[in-house]
């Protein structure tokens, strides 16, 4: 087959028209809300004789929690009452509806700042789990809610809030008969967008660095790939890898030293170590087959892989130093592909065929099961959320290609939105 430049098209095009093989590892788990924790986010009360602010902070809060499918958030026309806080609630009310917890605030107009005081309060107990006070600049609001949402998430889960957290992708619009594409980051929700980079020719597969100051994405601007390590806070890029033939699919290690890429220098395409210093490259796979898509497992000492070595695309890992060959990961299924390691280590999110479609699924490395999240039919590119609760992944295939995001739970399935084009490839 011929070695196209883009290793997903690759191996779409190598798994058209094949029969599916189910397994009953796999588990279909799309849907509902089972299990979600009641909420009610009561609109802050405002007051100094100053209108509501833009920014809707209630509204923010909850649609964070109810995004991460932890929570189920009660409707505002459900609200019994609107308390500012725990001195003016009546919990009877609230246990009459179901509620786990309520969320209210106050806001005031303090000069040219803007005070704003949160509660986080337990219903059944009818007490106060947390509350905190803030002065700042209204244009700061959207960030402050991000960081409540933070603050709520942990208190009542007991895991960090990703809602603060930032995401890059990759938009296309067509323009003037002619078809843009621009690397982009936005607030984990997808609001506040802005532009890293923009070309004519496509931009792939962005990675963060672990520090996240530095973004490396595959470019076809020269009429090729080649991988570039963009830093953003100078804007400052650096072409480091420019090899005859692809030049793909970049995933930092844990170290930030080093990025797995997908080369086919020596004419077949395996898995490299490219050392971000200097360019120094050491080849991990040696394969006849196609070896991309890399990811490192948190502690830095595995890669998990796609490669249709065994005949169809399955996902399998390898240790980056020290003995030990190459293990398949994947068995459930014809088609598997596009590994995502979790930030626990457990577990691989990852495109799995399912049912004729395309889905995002999550294989557990421990009991090797398969857990179906989405609907498809066209799912791909997931990756875990920091906290490692959710997925975000590009759905509806190149036709209409958005970002989506998915509890691991398999709850909570939710449209980002988008201020232009199509959006995919999705690094968090």
């Amino acid at each position: 087959m011929r070695r196209l430049y883009n290793s997903l098209f690759i191996l779409a095009l190598m798994v058209l028209g094949l029969q599916t093989a189910q397994s009953d590892d796999v588990i279909d788990v799309i849907g509902g809300q089972e299990g979600a924790m009641p909420v009610a986010v009561i609109p802050f009360a405002v007051s100094g004789g100053v209108s509501a602010p833009d920014q809707d902070i209630a509204r923010i809060i909850g649609d964070n929690l109810a995004r991460s499918g932890r929570f189920e958030v009660l409707s505002r026309d459900e609200l019994v009452a609107r308390p500012a806080g725990l001195d003016d609630t009546r919990f009877s009310s609230w246990r009459g509806l179901g509620m786990d917890y309520l969320v209210t605030g106050r806001m005031e107009m303090e000069d040219d700042n803007i005070s704003v005081t949160f509660e986080l309060l337990d219903v059944f107990r009818g007490n106060r789990i947390e509350g905190r006070h803030y002065q700042l600049d209204p244009r700061n609001l959207r960030s402050l809610a991000h960081a409540i949402s933070d603050i709520i998430f942990e208190e009542v889960v007991g895991l960090p809030g990703v809602f603060s957290s930032q995401i890059a992708y990759v938009e296309v619009e067509e323009r003037d008969d002619q078809r843009l594409h621009r690397l982009m980051i936005s607030d984990a929700d997808g609001h506040r967008p802005r532009e890293v980079l923009e070309s004519p020719q496509p931009i792939m597969s962005p990675a963060w660095s672990p520090n996240r100051d530095r973004l490396a994405y595959v470019s076809f601007e020269a009429g090729r790939s080649e991988i570039y390590v963009q830093n953003l806070r100078t804007g400052e890029r650096e072409k480091i890898a420019s090899f005859r033939g692809i030049n793909s699919a970049p995933a930092w290690s844990p170290d930030g030293e080093h990025l797995a890429v997908t080369l086919s220098r020596d004419g077949r395409a395996n898995i490299y170590l490219l050392r971000v210093s200097d360019g120094d490259t050491r080849r991990l796979t040696d394969h006849w087959a196609i070896d991309t898509e890399p990811t490192f497992s948190p502690d830095g000492e595995q890669i998990a892989f796609t490669s249709d070595r065994g005949g169809r695309p399955q996902v399998y890992k390898m240790a980056v130093n020290g003995p030990g060959g190459v293990e398949r990961v994947t068995y459930d299924g014809d088609y598997n592909a596009r590994p995502n390691w979790s930030p626990d280590g457990r577990r691989l999110a990852m495109v799995h065929r399912h049912d004729g479609d395309f889905r995002i699924a999550v294989h557990d490395l421990e009991s090797e099961r398969t857990r179906v999240l989405t609907d498809g039919p066209w799912d791909e590119s997931p990756v875990f959320a920091p906290n490692g609760d959710m997925i975000m992944y590009s759905a509806g295939g190149s036709g209409d290609s958005q970002l989506r995001t998915v509890s691991v739970h398999g709850r909570a399935n939710q449209t980002l939105p988008r201020s232009g084009g199509l959006t995919r490839e999705p690094a968090w």
